[in-house]
């Protein structure tokens, strides 16, 4: 089964605890603070694997997660890191934030690799905390959460060729003579509903992977049949093969499906138009098709037309001979590997924190920075709550509570925990 995009939820993994501890050896008096530091959280990294063609493997992992990092431990030890969670995928995979629809990554490169999802930073043991003015501290700081994400996965295919046409003008017959491909060939439309890959072999030792994709209809680059489907695949090809039905097997006019089939490509949102373009006239056995081709080259005198009847091999070599020279001309120019752009627009940077009154007496704090710094903090000890509410006054969220009306006595709630506030002026 040919999947190329998937929706998943994935959670990079929560940084490990710093630890409290103090150094208790004997002859040693007042050994001091001795806690290590937590480990950070295991990454989520997709990584490219030559040999998948699909996204299948992804298609039912709804939520994936990376492992924690070790808590700190005695004797200023280290956590240990938590362990990466690598998801190997075909060459041409993108990834993108589902909620905001940015590109993450765009794998177009082989062994390549990339974070999705960072792990959270291990927290501080009390170790980091010693100051001359308090050469014991009997706090530590929490591990951060690792990041969490729905995305968006989509294959995007690498070819060297791509198949070009309307339905049934004989693309996957083709593509099963000049290859090993075994793609499905039945007279009826829409045969091919799945990109099919094939390695081409040329007489004189070169070589290509050409792709069969399901076949063009009028309107397909607005997304009419299979069109955004099948255009999203030739977007990365190098070279099309523009096959035509010269026999007009279903009464359709061969002229009119060339020009009907270059509109289509080239209202589709990345421009293919100015791709090279093998024109090959299919089916020249049947009786209209001689007349039909001289109309065709009559409606475009410009343009060289390679005839064949592939069932019988007939015409293959001169086309494969143009493929590979077109092929090596390109390949000498830049990649012509269209990559998804990063764009970088400005934003600007998000508040710490936001104050917003839910009721009567009743404040509630929250943003990313203040949530981050709240689950890192430990409240156990007098000295870690002193330490939060010390932060929050640097950042000037009393001046933003009282603003908000708060006053002395009322209750302001972080995430599920309430406290009361304190007006200190």
């Amino acid at each position: 089964m040919f999947i190329d995009k998937v929706e998943l939820q994935i959670k990079a993994g929560k940084g490990g605890d710093g630890l409290v501890a103090f150094r208790r050896e004997k002859y040693i008096a007042l050994g001091g603070p001795y806690g290590g530091d937590g480990g950070d959280g295991g990454q989520i990294i997709f990584k490219v694997d030559t040999h998948k063609t699909t996204l299948l493997d992804l298609r039912y992992q709804k939520l994936i997660k990376s492992e924690a990092g070790e808590n700190g431990k005695n004797k200023l030890m280290h956590g240990a890191r938590g362990k990466d969670t690598i998801i190997h995928v075909p060459l041409g995979t993108i990834v993108k934030d589902k909620a905001t629809n940015r590109l993450i990554a765009d794998l177009v490169e082989e062994d390549a690799e990339a974070v999705i999802a960072k792990g959270g930073q291990g927290g501080r043991g009390n170790a980091r905390f010693k100051t001359p003015r308090n050469p014991a501290p009997d706090f530590a700081e929490k591990g951060a959460l690792g990041e969490s994400k729905d995305i968006i996965v989509e294959l995007k295919l690498l070819a060297d060729v791509g198949l070009l046409g309307f339905p049934s003008v004989g693309k996957s017959t083709f593509l099963s003579v000049i290859s090993a491909a075994r793609p499905e060939i039945a007279p009826y439309p829409f045969t091919t509903i799945n990109p099919k890959l094939g390695v081409v072999e040329v007489s004189d030792g070169r070589s290509f992977v050409c792709a069969d994709m399901p076949g063009l209809i009028e309107g397909a680059s607005l997304g009419k049949g299979l069109g955004h489907h099948f255009l999203k695949h030739i977007e990365r090809t190098r070279v099309l093969i523009h096959i035509i039905d010269m026999g007009a097997e279903d009464g359709r006019d061969p002229v009119e499906d060339y020009a009907i089939i270059n509109q289509e490509i080239k209202n589709y949102i990345v421009d293919l138009s100015n791709r090279p373009q093998i024109v090959v006239a299919n089916k020249m056995d049947l009786d209209p098709a001689a007349e039909n081709l001289k109309r065709f080259k009559e409606a475009y005198p410009n343009l060289e037309v390679l005839e064949m009847i592939a069932p019988i091999h007939e015409g293959l070599q001169p086309i494969l001979y143009r493929v590979a020279d077109v092929l090596d001309r390109e390949k000498a120019k830049k990649p012509h590997v269209i990559i998804e752009e990063f764009v970088y627009g400005y934003e600007a940077e998000p508040d710490k924190y936001s104050v917003s009154k839910i009721g009567p007496n009743l404040y509630r704090l929250e943003g990313d920075a203040l949530l981050a710094k709240f689950r890192q903090s430990s409240f156990d000890t007098e000295e870690g709550s002193r330490r939060f509410a010390y932060l929050l006054k640097r950042w000037g969220v009393d001046k933003a509570l009282k603003a908000e009306g708060c006053v002395d006595g009322d209750i302001v709630a972080i995430e599920n925990n309430t406290f009361v506030f304190i007006d200190e002026s």
